[in-house]
């Protein structure tokens, strides 16, 4: 059965429609190909959220992974960002959590 998606690769947002046999059609450009592919065969999110904080003034700290992490560690990423607190200062860029997934850190994404 063929699957249809949204290429997000660029601001065109083309219809891409894959076979099973991983074929691609629909694509403007080359990224929408490897876009689709990559969204069959091994999907990945950057996971955005926020971890609690010791500051009384801002009990929460927006943070993001750097890399992208497969969909199905989202749960698990969860999990281990919701049992830290975390203790001030932290400035931008500061890995929160090293290695979440294996070359992927927690990183803030503001400073407390």
């Amino acid at each position: 059965m063929e699957k249809e998606m949204i290429c997000i690769m660029c601001p065109r947002g083309c219809t891409l429609h894959v076979s099973p046999s991983l074929h691609v059609t629909g694509n403007f450009c080359p990224r929408g190909k490897t876009y689709a592919i990559e969204e069959m065969t091994h999907p990945v999110r950057i996971l955005t959220t926020t971890v609690k904080t010791n500051h009384a003034l801002h009990p929460r700290l927006p943070v993001k992974t750097s890399a992208g992490i497969p969909k199905d560690m989202i749960g698990p990423a969860m999990s281990q960002v919701n049992h830290i607190t975390i203790k001030g200062p932290i400035h931008i860029g500061d890995v929160i959590i090293k290695d979440i997934y294996p070359g992927v850190n927690v990183i803030a994404t503001a400073s407390l």
